[in-house]
């Protein structure tokens, strides 16, 4: 039997554990192993959407949030959005992201979620949460640049990540890296391993909703124009 995008794709999810060494004050969270309902939305979504064997590019994340991913499991998708564009309803949850926010209009712009997710695969080279405990004893999002130790920690566990991502199925002449201090690291990987042939970098949705807003259709027609290249 062959299996379709969706199948490999939820393949690739049910099997994500992260075992590695961390520095003192950060932990990773793993959405299937927390939550149920979690692996249900998900496999919902890519069945909904990658129910196929198109050849699809590449977006690169960081790594995901812990009130997008994190909960839902699909990649800059909040359940408002999983739930007010995508139809999936997950109840045990309620998050709102700002990123996705950004992600979705830009989706909406491009015209719609079936032909985008038809055309493109959005995940992260650690595709998991990362999370980092504050002095006072707070968890906060973590980016697996943050900490040079952390970075040296997971690297391996990134590289093999994205080679597993690019052997979905994935065209690799061309890649859109999502903020400029992650197309740094990116760019490093790639220079050692060599997986893909160009790198496109564009702002980070988090950073366009933060510093931005204003400005958000110019980086939306900046999105577009960069995939239409």
């Amino acid at each position: 039997m062959i299996k379709v995008f969706a199948d490999k794709v939820i393949e690739f999810n049910c099997d994500l554990r992260y075992s590695g060494a961390l520095p003192e004050g950060f932990q990773v969270m793993n959405p299937y192993l927390d939550n149920p309902e979690t692996m249900k939305v998900m496999e919902a979504f890519y069945h909904k959407y990658y129910n196929d064997s198109a050849r699809r590019r590449f977006i690169i994340g960081i790594n995901p949030s812990r009130n997008g991913a994190g909960v839902t499991g699909v990649p800059f998708t909040d359940t408002k959005r999983l739930e007010s564009v995508c139809g999936i309803q997950m109840r045990s949850a309620y998050t709102h992201e700002i990123s996705s926010v950004f992600m979705y209009e830009m989706i909406e712009a491009y015209g719609g979620a079936m032909p985008f997710y038809k055309d493109f695969y959005i995940n992260s080279p650690f595709p998991l949460a990362i999370i980092r405990q504050t002095k006072d004893g707070k968890w906060l999002n973590a980016n697996y640049y943050d900490d040079p130790v952390l970075f040296e920690m997971v690297k391996d566990f990134m590289i093999a990540s994205l080679k597993k991502h690019i052997s979905l199925g994935l065209d690799t002449s061309q890649v859109f890296v999502l903020g400029k201090k992650n197309a740094d690291y990116i760019h490093r990987i790639n220079r050692q391993e060599k997986l893909f042939d160009k790198l496109t970098v564009l702002e980070h949705p988090r950073y366009i909703q933060q510093y931005k807003s204003k400005d958000k259709q110019l980086y939306i027609d900046k999105y577009l124009l960069a995939f239409k290249k």
